[in-house]
């Protein structure tokens, strides 16, 4: 089964060259209605893969982070699709601003009315790397798909197993960053979506450009090591990478130390790592404590912590004068959030190996708050646990002086550089000023939320999705690459993510303007399950008489 669908894709490597631009526009069109036909299909088997129960106020995750994110993703990239058939940059009419230290900004939240709505106060800008200026932006924008004839080979995709739609983004990006045709090899833990995943890519799988596997190490071992495959792209853990780039054991070692690499073809991949959340201190007042702390309890519990992008290490000011009721707000929020089943693998024994490090551990229903952590060499820092294990660092200072230390800890002590979060009150970024600017362009993460989790990043379809550049197959931390980018654009830094510190009403109250009311990601949204059904329908079908009822929804959650 393997060899015939890499067969039937270096066949379809010929299609796909002479596929034109407005085809392929079509082809995304028509793969954009499938999602939406069996979008229900979809979350009926997420609730399979993670044991929710059906009636779980947790559904909202499956509907937001699944074929929503697909049907954004698939929108904006239509829309490159459709610039690039007509001879248009990407970037046209789009207005490019500048970034610090010599970098431009491209602006991607919001990119169009329809944005300003749905995530009012919200706003997001992919930074390209420094000395890449606006007309070289535009000009470069489109990759692979500026020449669609000219073809990159075969790709494989190796899926990941806990949020459902990072696989078919992935292939995605390989047919039209890359111009690569795809072999996906579903992690085995989704293999309920299969027959899903089959009737939504059904155009492309036609076409002959798209294979869907099952199988487990030993099917994707073959996959990536066939001489037909061109590239392989993954999604997962620095172990499972560095097992397919340098072997396991002994000999793995000895290839690593030679530099000499066992896989003989081009590896990208997401990797996660341990994510931070920088607490800057500052005048908050009660409600502002007990939503900021729902609001990482939220980062480090959705999907269970099973994300690349779960904060695993809050660093506040021990010399905050309400450092002691946020935390007091931390144990609140993780204690009344919704229970949930363990269903990724290891999950269990990665709990017990952080009870095991740190005997002084606070536990409560499966769930672990390490206070008081060491600033150096200490498990939690440099582990990526993939549970509900959550450590809290405490640095000296106030303003400018503890942001200065908070990036230099996050940046030297921290394994991985996917994203990093910063919560800050109003009042306090501005009396920053210039210095937070430079605590941005300081701090080396593929995403920096302000005010925001940047698990937002990952469902901003054209926002760019990845570990901040520079790693090495050696030292891979977080990957290499990135992902989404629904603009295509080359030369990609980071991706900047900025919200609003209270959500409404409370925030119209006090003279902040956001419509924005508590994001229906939260773990305790009321209506998070109506909300996200509601935004897939409207997606997928352009009901715009469903918008009051969206916002009644996400107003009462």
């Amino acid at each position: 089964m393997l060899d015939q669908a890499l067969t039937d894709l270096g066949s379809g490597e010929k299609v796909w060259s002479k596929t034109t631009p407005a085809e392929r526009r079509d082809l995304l069109s028509r793969v954009h209605g499938l999602t939406g036909r069996y979008a229900a299909d979809w979350v009926r088997a997420a609730i399979e893969i993670k044991s929710l129960d059906e009636d779980s106020p947790l559904l909202g995750e499956e509907w937001m982070s699944g074929p929503l994110a697909l049907l954004q993703g698939i929108e904006a990239l239509g829309d490159t699709a459709q610039a690039l058939a007509e001879g248009r940059s990407p970037l046209d009419g789009v207005r490019i601003d500048a970034a610090p230290g010599g970098r431009v900004a491209v602006p991607v939240l919001p990119f169009d009315t329809l944005d300003k709505l749905v995530l009012n106060g919200f706003r997001a800008e992919v930074w390209l790397r420094p000395g890449v200026d606006a007309e070289t932006a535009r000009r470069r924008a489109g990759l692979a798909q500026l020449d669609p004839a000219a073809t990159a080979g075969i790709g494989v995709v190796l899926g990941a197993g806990n949020i459902m739609s990072i696989a078919p983004l992935d292939v995605l990006y390989e047919l039209f960053a890359h111009n690569r045709v795809v072999a996906l090899k579903l992690n085995p833990i989704t293999d309920p979506l299969l027959p899903v995943f089959e009737k939504i890519f059904a155009p492309f799988i036609d076409l002959g450009v798209v294979r869907i596997l099952r199988g487990g190490a030993a099917e994707g071992g073959y996959l990536v090591e066939h001489p037909a495959v061109a590239h392989v792209h993954m999604t997962g853990g620095t172990q499972t990478h560095d097992a397919i780039v340098w072997g396991q054991g002994a000999e793995g070692d000895k290839r690593r130390r030679s530099g000499k690499p066992l896989l003989d073809k081009p590896i990208t991949g997401e990797l996660g790592g341990v994510s931070p959340t920088i607490v800057v201190p500052g005048p908050w007042n009660g409600d502002d404590l007990r939503f900021q702390a729902e609001h990482v309890a939220t980062s480090r519990l959705h999907n269970g912590g099973y994300n690349c992008i779960a904060v695993q290490v809050v660093v506040v000011s021990r010399d905050w004068e309400h450092k002691a009721t946020f935390l007091d707000e931390l144990r609140a929020a993780l204690r009344r959030a919704p229970q949930r089943a363990a269903y990724y693998p290891g999950s269990a024994g990665r709990v017990d190996a952080a009870l095991k490090s740190y005997p002084g551990a606070t536990e409560f229903g499966g769930r672990v708050l390490v206070e008081n952590l060491p600033t150096a060499d200490s498990p939690l820092l440099r582990t990526e646990y993939f549970s509900l294990v959550l450590g809290v660092v405490e640095l000296p200072g106030t303003g400018a002086e503890f942001l200065a230390g908070a990036v230099e800890f996050a940046n030297d002590e921290l394994m991985g550089t996917l994203g990093a979060n910063i919560l800050a009150h109003p009042d306090t970024l501005a009396e920053l000023g210039p210095a937070f600017d430079g605590a941005i362009e300081s701090l080396r993460y593929g995403t920096i939320a302000v005010n925001a989790w940047t698990g937002l990043a990952f469902g901003i379809a054209r926002a760019a999705w990845g570990a901040y550049p520079g790693h090495t197959l050696a030292d891979i931390q977080s990957g290499i690459g990135v992902v989404h980018n629904a603009l295509l654009l080359d030369d990609v830094e980071r991706t900047v993510v900025r919200g609003p510190f209270r959500p409404a009403p409370r925030a119209l109250l006090s003279g902040m303007f956001t419509l924005s009311p508590k994001p229906p990601w939260f773990v305790t949204n009321r209506t998070a399950v109506a909300t996200g059904r509601d935004l897939v329908d409207f997606y997928a079908h352009r009901r715009y008489g469903k918008l009051l009822r969206i916002f009644y929804s996400a107003l009462a959650g």
